[in-house]
């Protein structure tokens, strides 16, 4: 069975103070590095593909947890246009009434915008052997809403913790979500 594995970079500033992070490229926290340092032995086996988001602290990820990644721009997080940097409690206060990322009008890339790259992404892997992405954490919970069939917005639902990996399987034919957090 082939098999989609996902993980999220490690901790950056952003990251742990809440603050939307999309194309702002910034770098790993140490504590982000020493976490993406301890999935190597997790993440040693054979992939058909592994790739990742062309920002560094994905592609940082990838080099510290011993892979050498194709770059894709399609894994890139969401252009969150005027939310970039701010917290969601900063953007309620901006616009007066309880806001989501979720339900927000466009930002700088609509949901269905974002969904549509990770589509790209999921037609792009080999059909044999397993794939392996690192990436971010809206992009990769959308793409696995995606995978799995649902609606973009079900993906708030799915929170993936700095350097957590999700695996995406398929059961009986149907996609499936095989860990979470792992």
């Amino acid at each position: 069975m082939t098999q989609i594995w996902l993980v999220r970079h490690g901790e950056t500033a952003w990251s742990r103070t809440g603050q939307h992070t999309g194309r702002t490229d910034l770098p790993l926290l140490p504590e982000g590095e020493q976490l993406a340092r301890a999935l190597k032995p997790r993440l040693d086996r054979p992939w058909a593909a592994v790739r990742s988001s062309p920002l560094r602290r994905a592609a940082r990820t990838a080099e510290l947890a011993g892979r050498t990644p194709e770059l894709d721009d399609n894994l890139m997080e969401w252009d969150y246009g005027p939310a970039e940097g701010l917290t969601t409690a900063q953007m309620t206060a901006a616009t007066g009434s309880s806001w989501s990322v979720w339900e927000a009008p466009p930002l700088g890339e609509t949901l269905e915008q974002v969904a549509a790259r990770a589509q790209r992404v999921l037609e792009g892997l080999p059909r044999d052997g397993d794939s392996l992405l690192f990436a971010h954490g809206h992009l990769l919970r959308i793409l696995t809403a995606v995978y799995l069939r649902l609606a973009p917005v079900a993906a708030q639902h799915l929170v993936l913790k700095p350097c957590g990996i999700a695996v995406l399987g398929h059961e009986n034919d149907q996609p499936t979500l095989l860990g979470w957090n792992l």
